[in-house]
């Protein structure tokens, strides 16, 4: 292989690592690998003959039936999460309680293996968000000058005079909320 050939793979792997990315990024990926991966144990130990020595020891069970449909399903969720990204809070939810039934039908879900794998998925692809981009304002904000900056101290009403706030009789501005102590009140409201 030359090493013009070897330059445009590397280039060419690099686009497609950064595409996977991508898309990796925009859907719960993980929460939907590890139910996917979850799935596989719960389907395979109730068919699975495991030998020990000489002794061969058959896992089936009369729910096999069960875990094997449990499995499909757990599988069937990861796609989902990964496929379905808008989807993902139910199929998470769907992937906790087949991971909790797997408990009862399926072997201790998988020999806790699959259980953990599935629940630990499921969580994820409900507490997945996905990001929003901010958009950036076209205008550019000023920084406050230091006769603009308001300590919340009510301004006199010479100043809010000069400011296009009308006073009303008495000097004070005409604050309705009863909350100013300019009216009387000091922050009490009145009941009519």
């Amino acid at each position: 292989m030359s090493a013009e050939a070897q330059v445009g793979l590397g280039h060419k792997l690099g686009r497609v690592r950064l595409r996977f990315r991508g898309w990796r990024g925009q859907r719960p990926f993980w929460g939907g690998l590890l139910t996917l991966l979850g799935g596989i144990p719960i389907m395979y130990f109730p068919y699975a003959n495991l030998t020990l020595g000489t002794m061969t020891i058959r896992m089936a069970t009369t729910a096999g039936a069960g875990s094997l449909i449990i499995g499909v399903l757990l599988v069937v969720l990861g796609l989902t999460m990964w496929f379905q990204p808008m989807s993902r809070v139910f199929a998470g939810v769907a992937a906790i309680l087949l991971a909790l039934v797997s408990l009862v039908v399926s072997n201790f879900g998988g020999f806790v293996m699959g259980f953990l794998l599935a629940l630990v998925g499921g969580a994820l692809g409900v507490s997945w968000m996905p990001t929003r981009l901010e958009k950036r304002s076209k205008r550019r904000e000023k920084a406050p000058d230091a006769g603009d900056l308001d300590d919340g101290a009510p301004e006199p009403a010479a100043t809010g005079a000069a400011n296009g706030v009308t006073p009303v009789a008495g000097g004070a501005t005409d604050d309705l909320s009863g909350s100013s102590p300019t009216n009387g009140t000091n922050g009490r409201h009145r009941a009519g």
